[in-house]
């Protein structure tokens, strides 16, 4: 059934686009102004797609963008999907399959992040090294299809080293203060207490956040290369811990997108 539905998706698709990407990217919260650089684009409603479900949040304009960045052909889905919506892993994930089933092979998923490494500040870039899911879900539970991967997965390596290095080398060169730090996703829609704070610093999260590690699942069964990016928007330090101010959260993505887009540019570029 799934199977199926990816294959509608893509006929409806290439309705409007002959378009085959090298490159996909999921833009996160604040951060869908690379959406505005992309060249020679079309735009298409997720709402005009069979099964895309549709972002109920704000900042996610839930449309996807093809077209060209650094010359490269990309597809980009300008606002992504949260469990905590109210959808299943599957529908959180449809879209990823889909840019697969158009043929990218590299996957850029950008997300914003509570900063938990006493390191980082507001606006920081996180290069993502590693991933913990405490989701309490996973998109690959139920049967499996192997028209779209293996039953069984390997994630030892969930994030492409060399693209990785590559984004490491970029941000010195253009003066980006970049970090690679492990990234925890939990299910929210509420943010942690201090307690929860405390235990997913103490099991070796760096940066947390309620998204990325579902599409980074089905990446990797789909047998993408995957670079993952997170903007620290607010610190989360258990003894000096503050009420969050969700405006002031999507305020420092956005101020922090320039440099974000440049980064993403310049590693596409390289590709």
């Amino acid at each position: 059934m799934l199977f199926e539905e990816i294959d509608e998706a893509i006929r409806a698709i290439r309705e409007k686009t002959p378009q085959k990407p090298q490159i996909a990217i999921i833009l996160g919260t604040g951060l869908g102004g690379l959406a505005e650089d992309i060249e020679d684009k079309i735009g298409i409603p997720y709402s005009e797609i069979p099964h895309f479900p549709t972002p109920t949040v704000e900042t996610h304009a839930g449309r996807l963008v093809l077209g060209k960045i650094s010359g490269k052909d990309v597809v980009a889905m300008e606002g992504r999907i949260h469990y905590y919506e109210g959808y299943s892993m599957e529908e959180v994930t449809f879209p990823t399959r889909v840019m697969r089933a158009l043929g990218a092979q590299i996957l850029i998923v950008s997300t914003a992040a509570g900063g938990m490494n006493p390191q980082y500040a507001r606006g920081d870039i996180v290069i993502i090294e590693d991933h913990i899911n405490l989701m309490g879900a996973n998109p690959l539970i139920g049967p499996n299809d192997e028209r779209l991967g293996p039953r069984y997965p390997d994630m030892v390596e969930p994030y492409d080293r060399p693209l990785i290095e590559l984004t490491d080398k970029v941000a010195l060169e253009q003066a980006v203060k970049a970090h690679k730090g492990v990234y925890v996703a939990v299910a929210g829609p509420n943010l942690e207490t201090r307690a929860e704070y405390r235990f997913l610093r103490e099991i070796g999260a760096d940066v947390v956040g309620m998204s990325t590690v579902p599409e980074v699942l089905v990446a990797v069964h789909g047998g993408f290369r995957t670079l993952g990016l997170a903007i620290v928007t607010d610190m989360c330090l258990p003894d000096a811990l503050q009420p969050a101010n969700i405006e002031q959260i999507i305020a420092v993505a956005e101020e922090a997108e320039p440099k974000l887009t440049r980064l993403v540019k310049e590693v596409i570029a390289r590709i």
